[in-house]
């Protein structure tokens, strides 16, 4: 029986991959809206999901997991006093995807935003 692979690895080695998803959560996480592609988005949703759930709690062991998921305090700092206040009544679904138009007919990726709701 053969199982599907769990995450997408957009053909990095694991802390490329690792670094990659950082740099987009943390971006996410200061402009609130970032254009990426679609695959990418997708893999970045759950992520960012896990985060602002860690910030809706505001303790420090969450404030403690969060920097170690995005290794910047300014991001840190947005997510836990503006980001997750925004969300303690709604229990999933922080982020979602509006698919955009491809790039052209040399590189034809699907790109998407990904933003807070």
């Amino acid at each position: 029986m053969a199982f599907t692979k769990k995450a997408q690895t957009f053909h990095r080695e694991t802390g490329q991959r690792n670094a990659l998803l950082r740099s987009l959560a943390r971006s996410l996480v200061l402009q609130e809206r970032i254009s990426t592609t679609e695959a990418k988005a997708k893999a970045l949703r759950p992520f960012v999901e896990r985060l602002v759930s860690y910030a809706k709690t505001n303790t420090l062991a969450s404030r403690r997991l969060a920097q170690t998921r995005i290794h910047d305090a300014s991001a840190v700092k947005k997510l836990f006093d503006t980001i997750g206040p925004r969300y303690t009544s709604r229990t999933g679904g922080y982020t979602r995807i509006i698919k955009r138009t491809k790039r052209g007919a040399n590189d034809a990726r699907k790109l998407a935003y990904i933003a807070f709701v």
